[in-house]
């Protein structure tokens, strides 16, 4: 038992001083490997707690939505189609929106305009998001102007500026009177966006949405659920432009790993051979590589790991940043509740610890097996 102990003392001194010897190759590698983590897990990360983030507000978001479609385009809605979704079996209430996009050519920026059902807003005032009001240097009691479809500069005074705290869905959002509105955006009376429906039983939703769509052929209804999958694909995409970029330093990384496991240096082949040489078994020389790989790969991992989560719910995502966002001038900027997918970094792990580990003991293995004179010569 104290031999064993005795034993396995010597093998980690040795394996800690043969990795002190080479600290400078050693060194290097640890750098690389905890970049190419770091890069990988940073965009996994953040595109998992985007992704928790969406999934949170689009909870609340309505059951259906129903536009009309004109060839193929999207058009106002009567509001009286109101009435004819109300008599659907299963719709608890059906709600007109009022809300659209305008950019403004001065700050290459899209606002969102959007008349509040809780909320009112006076007629001749707006309340408008944090971002827009740090772009505009706009605060309570200035006054914007907008220009309508007749070409008519139409001016109102900023009432509120709405809450930090709401930059998620509200960074770009102005909220206006009906009255406003409809003057600003050239919607006729009689006339909606799109109606938004509330639905008794949530397993019902395919069902009355292709209920409206026999009622209505011209109407386009939009369930949450695949608004929650737009939102998905869009996340994947942005990532997977990301991950597309970042496979050079992986291919990199694992063109690296292979020359690891096509041989060792001479200097190395040369140590092996005199530890065989001194009494050392192969399977002690297999454990000391292993243990020496494992060293520098946990060590990278975990310290790339660590470094991507700072970096992504503490600088939110600085490096890459407009790549994953967006282009939008008005993107909130807020900061990203700490999510992490296990699946993934157990997904990560595997495809960096694990290969390079194994490359470290394979040409360790074809040195051992060899007889220690050959070697040492």
């Amino acid at each position: 038992m104290l031999q064993s102990i005795e034993r396995q003392r010597h093998l980690i001194d040795f394996t800690l001083s043969s990795l002190m010897r080479r600290k400078g190759k050693n060194f290097s590698v640890l750098f690389v490997y905890t970049l190419v983590v770091f890069l990988l897990a940073s965009v996994m990360f953040f595109t998992s707690a985007l992704r928790k983030e969406a999934h949170l507000v689009l909870t609340n978001a309505p059951e259906i939505i129903v536009q009309r479609s004109l060839s193929g385009r999207f058009s106002f809605i009567p509001v009286d189609y109101g009435k004819k979704l109300a008599d659907i079996r299963g719709v608890v209430s059906v709600r007109e929106r009022l809300w659209g996009y305008y950019y403004d050519p001065e700050f290459k920026a899209n606002y969102t305009f959007m008349v509040p059902e809780k909320l009112p807003v006076e007629q001749g005032t707006i309340a408008i998001g944090a971002g827009i009001s740090n772009t505009r240097h706009a605060y309570e009691g200035d006054i914007l102007s907008f220009t309508s479809p007749d070409g008519v500069l139409r001016s109102y005074t900023v009432k509120a500026v709405l809450p930090e705290e709401s930059q998620l869905v509200a960074a770009d959002i102005i909220l206006i009177s009906t009255e406003d509105y409809r003057v600003l955006s050239g919607i006729p009376p009689g006339h909606a966006t799109d109606l938004v429906l509330t639905v008794r039983n949530s397993k019902e939703i395919a069902t009355i949405a292709e209920k409206i769509k026999k009622i209505l052929p011209d109407s386009r209804p939009i369930i949450r659920d695949e608004i929650i999958r737009t939102y998905d694909a869009v996340f994947n995409w942005r990532s997977g432009i990301m991950i597309v970029i970042l496979c050079v330093a992986l291919l990199s990384f694992v063109i690296f790993a292979w020359d690891r496991a096509t041989g060792l240096s001479a200097e190395e082949k040369g140590e092996i051979g005199i530890l065989k040489a001194v009494g050392w078994e192969t399977s002690d020389v297999l454990l000391m590589k292993f243990w020496e790989g494992a060293a520098i790969s946990l060590t990278a991992f975990l310290a790339g790991v660590l470094l991507a989560y700072v970096h992504v719910f503490f600088t939110s995502s600085a490096l890459f940043l407009p790549v994953l966002k967006g282009w939008s001038t008005l993107y909130p900027d807020f900061r990203l509740v700490p999510f992490i997918d296990v699946n993934q970094v157990i997904t990560l792990f595997f495809l960096t610890v694990v290969p390079y580990t194994i490359t470290t003991i394979v040409p360790a293995w074809r040195a051992a097996t060899i007889d220690p004179d050959s070697v040492m010569r």
